[in-house]
Order: C-alpha cells, then structure tokens, then sequence
C-alpha cells in the first residue's frame, strides 16, 4: 500500500524516492546538472514539462528547416532559374500527400573548413528522401540540392526489401569537396547499390541540374536517364578543366547538355523542355513498368478493342523495296490508342525501341526504322536495342518486333568501331531473352540481321511475316552479281533470284514464320498470342553470370 502511495502522489513522480536521490546529479538537454533544491511536487512537475516542450520546440524549428532547404534566398533564386525546388519536384511527382520522408533530421559530420558550423548544415543533409505513390503504385524517391550519401540507405533497404521502383531528381554539383575521401566511399556505396538493385527493381533518373564528376555515374548505371533541356548538365570534367588540359573551347551545353546526350553520346533517353514537363512524363513512364521483377508487366483496363483491324497497313508498304516508310505508322497503328512511349528518340533513329500496350498489357516495342540508313543496323542502333531489350527481359515485359532491315551497315567505320562485337549484343540480348516474343517481318529481312532481329532461331515464339516480307541472305541485285559474276542475262537471273528468295515463302516452308498474314489483322493476331503466352516459363542453363560481348 506505501507503493500504491507513492505511485499516486502528484504528477506520477516519485516523491517518496526524491531523498534518496537528492545529491545526486540530474540531466537535462543532455547536460548534468546540480540537484534541484526542495521544492513542491507542482515544481518538479513543471520541470518536465518544460524540459519535453523544448524538445517539441527543437524537432519543429528542425523540420521547418528541413522543409525550407537552403533557406528563402535560394528557394528563389532556384525559382528565377525557371527550376522547381527539391521538395517541390517531389510533390510534383507524386499523388497528392502520399509522400512519406525519411530522415529529414540527418546532417553531415564533417568538421573541416568550418564545415561545422550551422549555416553549413542543412537537415536532410541536402537531399529529400522518402517513398511515395505514382497513380496509387509503390515508389521510393530521392531529390537532390547538393550531393549526399544519404540516398544509398533509401535506394537499397527500403526499395530493394519492398520490391518497388527507385527514382532520383539528380541537381548535384558532385561530392562536398571538404569531406575528402569520405565522399568517395560515400559514391561508392551509391554505385554498388545501383548495381545490386539493377534487375531487381526499375532505376530511373532524371537530371534536372548539374550532374558533374562521380555523381554522374549513378545515372549511367540506372535504367533510363532524363534530362531537362538548357538547365541540366552531366559530364565528368567541367568546360574549364577540358580547356586547361585539352585546350578546347566548350560550353556547358555542349559538353554535357540534354542535346548532346539524347543526339550525340545515347547517355540519355529523353529531355523535356522544364521541370514540370519532365515531372508529368515521368509520371506517365512509370505506369508502363512492372514494381520489380517478381511482378509480371502491368496490365490497364483497355477500350481499344483487340480484335480491331487495321486496313490501312494493307498498303503501307511501298511496292519498290528500295522506297522508305515510317515504322513508327506501323507501331502507332497497332497498339492501344495510338499510345507509345518512344525512348531515344533522336539517338541511333534507324532503329525504333519503346513501350505501349496491347489490349492493356504493357509490352516493349523494337523495330527497324527504313526512313533512316534504310533500317540498317549499325553500332549505335545495335547497343540501344540490345539494352532495351535486356531490360524488358529482365522485368517480364513482352517483346514485339518489326523487322525491315537489309543488313548491318558496311564500312570501314562501322568495322574500325567494332560493329561485330557491338551487332552481336543485339543478338545476344534477344538470344537470352525468355520473355514472350513476337516477330513481324513486313519487308527486309536480310542476311546476319534477319537472324538477329528476334528470329525463330533465336527462341521467337511467334514468327509472322507480311506478304510483302522478304527473307533471303542478301538483296536480288547484289546475290545476281555475285552468283552470275562475268555471265550475261544477268536482268533475267535477277528476275528469277526475286521469285525464289524475294518473297516469304522459303521461310515459310522451312518453318521458319510461323504464318503469312495480312497486315491488317496484325493487331488482332498479336493481341491473342500475348494472352496465350502469358503462362510462359523459359528458363536459360544455370550460371553465376553470362559473358556479353561488352
């Protein structure tokens, strides 16, 4: 009962112990103290609530800190560069208070060149990280104002555990300079994560600032790569440095802009003309992915319908093989609603990647483009394909392809260059792939490029091919030179070198399509194969890992 006593005085304390406990020290704000004199239990009572109210007054003056970044000058000076804030772009992309932030109260430890001092730490340490939802789907988050190690706990223990999409804003000038090696380590723990979340989870990374030094090689080990034209910038070495050492004249833009890297070097798949544009893409990209590889490809409620024909390509085709049409007609004409999500569009364009959906189902589009180089495949192209195509194999995603391609493209760049090797990622990646796959030829198919454009030799599962297709290992004009060398009525070889191999049917009878259609029932036919090959199960011999020709 003297317990039950004590436990009820006021305020819950222990007033019957406090004599006991009188010479000893007493801590508060993590300092010690000397005791408190005697005093009444309403004393002690307001000494605690005293001491909680400054720590509930400490975590708001925190989280307003947090909340406010850099400060107000800098929110406005982002604001005057046409650029959205950190915390900004993230409100953007995500639904409507979905965002859950992680560690908003973590700072830098580094204490050199005053470092230390509070107007150089920013909670958060300079980097908004969370997780959040895209049209009600999974993902986790991170939005760069400077470089932080930070995001190596956000992208891997939380993404990679959940089995949800990783997504970085990248606005970073490189590692703090101050910190020394501890940078260093700290890019590295970032580029490992990237590498064991790769194929496990979609990595996706959208530069909207300058993205310079280490920083760069994040982006470069993630799936897709975006940038905002005029305002972000990725390269190694700045403009100032490739003039001391090289003695070149570059600016940024050229260096490392969002042109250069979509036109020039394929670093990046797309630019968008500001923040917000690249936002809302992004927010319609990512409803084409899978949350990560246990997932199958994400299927929507379609009312384009899957039987629906398409007249128009029964004559699409010109009738001369050596005149152009746009692939990108064929594509827009097949897949649900005209909707397809183009990636590197102004990079290698003699070959056509990106995403779109049959009947709802998302699947991975790959074709050979004839209005440009005639569809050959060159370096540029065959490296672009081969990686969209390991990617969409990776996440369960279908493959459709379109084939018009009269070979690779000759010449002594393209062998200086080392197209065999680059040609035969191409062929490797479709060779690996155990995902569904579905092949149209609706012209060339010509030589070493037939094979490798998903053929039937390669495990395609279906293999269509139009009545204007042609399989053969060269063009009827080259193949007359070559087998009627130095003899005359070469005009009537020709003729009947094209009735023989300029037409499906030797592939055809050798089981090599698997049917000749008509061009306007494409979609109808490739609508039903995917639903009865959505049960696939194809699984390659086991190894720790496989050797592509890099």
């Amino acid at each position: 009962m003297a317990a039950l006593s004590i436990a009820r005085s006021s305020c819950g304390l222990f007033n019957g112990l406090r004599t006991s406990f009188r010479s000893l020290a007493q801590v508060k704000h993590g300092a010690v103290v000397a005791a408190l004199p005697q005093s009444s239990s309403q004393r002690d009572c307001r000494w605690y609530s005293v001491s909680n109210l400054s720590v509930k007054e400490r975590i708001e003056k925190k989280r307003k800190a947090a909340l406010l970044g850099g400060g107000q000058k800098r929110i406005d000076a982002q604001h005057k560069k046409g650029k959205l804030t950190a915390r900004e772009r993230v409100e953007l992309l995500l639904d409507p208070e979905s965002f859950v932030e992680s560690d908003m109260f973590l700072e830098h430890r580094c204490s050199d060149f005053g470092m230390e001092q509070d107007k150089n730490k920013f909670p958060g340490d300079s980097v908004v990280t969370g997780r959040g939802r895209i049209n009600g789907r999974l993902v986790y988050v991170f939005s760069q104002f400077i470089w932080s190690s930070l995001i190596s706990n956000i992208m891997f223990f939380g993404a990679m555990t959940v089995g949800a999409p990783v997504i970085g804003l990248n606005d970073s000038g490189g590692a703090r300079i101050q910190e020394g090696v501890e940078s260093l380590a700290g890019y590295a723990d970032i580029f490992l994560r990237n590498v064991l979340a790769s194929g496990v989870v979609p990595q996706i990374s959208l530069i909207m600032g300058p993205c310079a030094g280490g920083a760069v090689y994040s982006p470069a080990l993630t799936d897709f790569t975006f940038m905002v034209k005029d305002t972000s910038y990725l390269f190694i070495t700045g403009p100032d440095v490739v003039k001391s050492v090289t003695n070149e004249d570059v600016t940024q833009e050229e260096l490392g802009g969002a042109k250069t890297h979509t036109t020039v070097s394929g670093v990046a798949h797309r630019a968008f003309e500001n923040d917000v544009e690249a936002l809302l893409n992004l927010r319609e990209f990512f409803n084409f992915l899978p949350l990560s590889n246990q997932d199958p490809a994400p299927i929507r409620e379609c009312h384009d319908p899957n039987d629906r024909l398409v007249p128009a390509l029964d004559t699409i085709v010109p009738f001369e093989s050596t005149k152009a049409y746009d692939m990108l007609d064929i594509v827009h004409a097949i897949v649900d609603e005209r909707d397809f999500f183009e990636i590197m569009p102004n990079y290698a364009k003699n070959i056509v990647v990106g995403f779109a959906r049959m009947n709802g189902r998302t699947v991975g589009i790959v074709g050979n483009q004839p209005k440009v180089a005639s569809g050959c495949l060159d370096i540029n192209s065959s490296v672009k394909g081969a990686r969209f195509v390991r990617f969409c194999d990776a996440f369960n995603i279908p493959i459709i392809t379109f084939v018009d391609v009269p070979g690779f493209l000759p010449g002594t760049a393209q062998e200086y260059g080392g197209i065999i090797r680059h040609g035969a990622k191409l062929l490797y990646a479709f060779a690996e792939a155990t995902v569904p796959k579905i092949t149209v030829i609706t012209r060339k198919a010509y030589g070493g490029a037939y094979d490798v454009m998903s053929s039937k030799h390669l495990r395609g599962d279906v293999n269509y091919a139009w009545p204007t297709a042609e399989v053969a290992v060269m063009g009827a004009k080259g193949a007359v030179q070559i087998i009627f060398r130095g003899k005359e009525n070469q005009a009537e070889a020709e003729a009947e070198y094209v009735d023989k191999f300029a037409n499906p049917f030797p592939a055809a009878v050798r089981g090599f399509v698997d049917d000749i259609i008509e061009p306007s029932t494409t979609r109808k036919k490739i609508c039903r194969d995917l639903e009865v090959l959505a049960s696939k199960k194809q699984v390659n011999p086991w190894k720790k890992h496989a050797n592509i020709p890099l």
